[in-house]
């Protein structure tokens, strides 16, 4: 029987599709804000995306060990989401009173940040009582072609939203999916994780989450290797959007769109990629997606000549990454759940957070700085190309040979 036909995941499938669109609209709408109303440069626009991540840096290891003491996550990831969509409103509203400014979108940045670091942490808990172990591979391809999805339509979206009515009031398309989201969550009616007695102090609980991560032998390259490609990816995506506008000169819609029809790629990933999964096996499914997801992204740089080809070249790009990225995280997702303990699942997730995201807001300003110091297309090689080092942590590891989901680390 298909996921889909189970209320309880259909719920919360439902509501997470309306979130990811959402987001994508702001992933658009909010540093083309900084871009066209505010004229930022290479390394402001390395500052705004650090703004938004470093929370994962700063409060992911201690979020993972509180929320392991809270027993009504769900309600944690619904006042997430309304305080996000708050947050996110207040940018059209001091826009519209002419009063928008760097500090305003840097402390959103941060505060919806924040706010993200509890949600995901509490969903990572709440996904394995929504879903069985053995179903773990075709859920997470449902939610990451909702993820595909929005990739999508979302830049489209926010793309033209932006080119029609301002970037700062496209980002009340997010507000409004937040609350969505919020709206579905209240309807679940999953059970929420049972809590154990905690007699140990919070940071040795923390070290055990860190201890559990590094000493296993499957979990530590997979770490490793995604927190290396991450920062390099995300040092490339703090440049992209001010080269695409400023240097290539593609307009806030056009480029909306290109990424949007290039996203069919990460589509196409999410229907493949438990396919591809079991014909080659997990772990190298998993390879094969650490290459494919930053390699084609050397188009981006390489990208001259006719607007037709500087288009086409940057669609490839986004295709080709796209298809790389669920095939990646479909199947490492998949073992690196089956792996976790559930009286470990929130500390884990939160020190896997603090690694695999807290490394992003360092590439972001390592890109906004590299930007700056040697300018952006020489930037955008040195970046796309050093992403494939990432895969270099798993070749010495089990991860070659694993072919299905592994039993649960003691």
């Amino acid at each position: 029987m298909s996921l889909l036909r189970e209320r309880n995941f259909r719920t919360f499938w439902l509501g997470q599709t309306i979130s990811l669109f959402g987001d994508q609209i702001t992933y658009i709408a909010l540093p083309l804000a900084a871009v066209l109303v505010l004229d930022a440069d290479a390394a402001q626009m390395g500052y705004l995306g650090a703004a938004a991540l470093l929370p994962h840096l700063f409060f992911a290891l201690p979020a993972g060990v509180w929320l392991e003491r809270v027993a009504r996550r769900r309600q944690v990831m619904i006042l997430a989401d309304i305080g996000r969509a708050g947050l996110l409103a207040s940018v059209p509203l001091t826009y519209a009173f002419d009063s928008l400014t760097f500090t305003q979108l840097y402390v959103v940045a941060f505060a919806t940040g924040t706010l993200a670091v509890l949600f995901d942490i509490s969903y990572s808990t709440l996904y394995v009582s929504v879903v069985a172990r053995e179903r773990y591979v075709e859920a997470n391809s449902f939610m990451h072609g909702s993820r595909s999805f929005s990739y999508i339509a979302g830049p489209s979206v926010g793309g033209v939203l932006v080119q029609i009515l301002s970037a700062p009031t496209a980002l009340l398309a997010d507000a409004l999916s937040f609350v969505g989201s919020a709206l579905f969550l209240g309807r679940l009616e999953a059970p929420e994780p049972p809590l154990e007695p905690r007699t140990t102090r919070v940071r040795d609980e923390v070290r055990e989450g860190l201890a559990f991560l590094f000493r296993n032998s499957i979990l530590r390259p997979a770490l490793l290797g995604t927190a290396t490609l991450n920062f390099f990816n995300y040092a490339f995506w703090a440049l992209f959007l001010i080269y695409a506008t400023n240097e290539l000169g593609i307009r806030a819609g056009t480029l909306g769109l290109v990424l949007g029809v290039g996203a069919f790629g990460g589509l196409t990933g999410a229907i493949v990629a438990g396919r591809v999964g079991r014909r080659i096996g997990l772990g190298p499914a998993f390879i094969l997606g650490m290459i494919l997801f930053p390699l084609p992204l050397l188009l981006v740089p390489a990208a001259g000549g006719s607007e037709l080809r500087v288009l086409a070249m940057l669609f490839l790009a986004e295709f080709l990454s796209g298809l790389g990225v669920m095939i990646l995280d479909i199947n490492a997702s998949a073992f690196m759940t089956a792996l976790t303990p559930d009286r470990l699942r929130s500390r884990t997730t939160g020190a896997t957070n603090f690694v695999n995201w807290g490394i992003r807001p360092l590439g972001s300003l390592f890109g906004g700085a590299l930007g700056s110091a040697i300018g952006l297309r020489p930037a955008l090689w040195l970046t796309s190309a050093a992403a494939l080092a990432g895969v270099l942590w798993l070749l010495p590891s089990p991860i070659p040979a694993l072919r299905d989901l592994p039993e649960e680390a003691a």
